[in-house]
């Protein structure tokens, strides 16, 4: 898919904005949904079914690692074909389906086909993620991705709020329902409102292949592999918190603390980036994971606990668009998708380890030793993010090169 010509000096076209503005919308009404669920998700797995902690880490941790596959897969074919659309509406489908099948579970085990379809539905995020950098230009990019990213968060922001409020009325069951409508609205969105540029002949492009990575590229990933290994599942933070002393009923209370934080300071941190680079914000991510790290290890005090929810809304406010961005503009231009697939698959093939190795960790040493082997990677990706060469990007209000070429 070849990028959008024709963008005006100042910015976007209107065409493009419209579509990013869609995107989001859809995202909004997505992760509404997800969020109806995810802040009792550790609860009804360990609680409602009776799973343990290492039962937890597996069935998060697999979630992760089929985003990784279904990520690769969809960018890999939809560079190939120059398609984008058909993976975005067919991954919120999938999404929405799965929640039926939460709500009929009956134990842990159920869970993990619906599990595996809930997350195989990420095939939509690196078709989208190229396609809304091939609508963006330098002067914009970070901000698109940080206006999807606090889209996703605001929306659960809102779907927190609907299931705090509802979840002792209604139950599981009926929650975990309810939670699949706002994704078929997303749906609905992306079969209106998105329309993509298409060849002017069918054919298959080459595919993408390793040697189109190069070596900036390929240290780039390594590094983000490595703080993923770290990076385990927010399910792991909300339970340690419920075991310094917060309230069942409380534990939907700090995810919606650390969402919000994250909705406050996605944009900006988006905007950050797009004037002084994006290795500073990523370096800003990782000091402030590490900082969550220590906090939580020596808190004993609920209210420095909650502070530090606060703080790790920030590191995934200022983590996860800088992330894509990144790697979408260290990408060779025909194999956006391709290369965001790939990324993402190496950050969920780790995932898995991750939270299945916090998982034991947490039952054989203790709820603390996690957070000290996260801490040891999150220095080790620090010093490799020095590594990579990252091209300054545009500040001036004329026209400037695309870094993504």
């Amino acid at each position: 898919m070849t990028e959008v010509e024709n963008t005006p000096a100042g910015g976007q076209a209107p065409e493009n904005r419209k579509t990013i503005k869609a995107f989001a919308a859809a995202s909004f009404l997505n992760d509404l949904g997800s969020d109806i669920i995810y802040p009792v998700w550790p609860l009804f797995v360990t609680t409602f079914l009776k799973a343990n902690m290492t039962a937890l880490g597996f069935i998060d941790g697999l979630g992760e690692a089929v985003v990784s596959l279904s990520q690769a897969a969809s960018g890999y074919v939809s560079d190939r074909i120059r398609r984008r659309k058909v993976f975005i509406w067919t991954g919120y489908l999938c999404g929405s389906i799965s929640r039926l099948g939460y709500a009929v579970s009956t134990v842990w085990s159920h869970l993990i086909p619906f599990r595996i379809l809930d997350r195989a539905g990420k095939i939509r995020s690196a078709p989208r993620d190229a396609l809304v950098a091939e609508l963006s230009t330098d002067r914009d990019r970070g901000r698109n991705f940080g206006l999807l990213r606090a889209m996703d968060n605001l929306g659960a922001v809102f779907g927190i709020l609907i299931s705090i409020a509802l979840v002792n009325l209604i139950g599981f069951r009926l929650l975990f329902a309810l939670a699949s409508i706002p994704s078929l609205l997303s749906v609905l969105i992306i079969l209106l409102f998105i329309k993509e540029p298409r060849e002017k002949k069918t054919k298959l492009f080459r595919g993408f292949a390793i040697k189109d990575i190069n070596r900036n590229l390929a240290v780039y990933i390594i590094l983000n592999a490595v703080f993923a290994l770290g990076a385990f599942s927010y399910s792991f933070l909300l339970i340690y918190a419920k075991d310094l002393g917060f309230k069942s009923g409380f534990v939907p209370v700090l995810y919606l603390v650390f969402t919000a934080a994250a909705a406050l300071f996605s944009l900006p941190f988006g905007r950050l980036s797009d004037r002084t680079g994006r290795k500073t914000v990523l370096m800003i991510a990782f000091g402030l994971w590490a900082g969550v790290c220590v906090g939580l290890i020596f808190s004993r005090n609920l209210v420095a606990a909650g502070l530090l929810f606060v703080l790790y809304g920030i590191h995934k406010g200022a983590l996860e668009p800088v992330q894509k961005t990144m790697a979408a503009e260290l990408a060779p231009v025909d194999y956006k998708a391709s290369v965001l697939g790939t990324f993402q698959m190496v950050i969920g093939l780790c995932a898995l380890p991750a939270s299945l190795i916090a998982g034991l960790l947490w039952d054989k040493l203790g709820p603390t030793a996690p957070f000290y082997v996260s801490i040891v990677l999150t220095v080790l990706a620090g010093l490799m993010l020095f590594l990579v060469k990252e091209t300054a990007p545009a500040v001036t209000a004329g026209s400037a090169p695309d870094r993504s070429r």
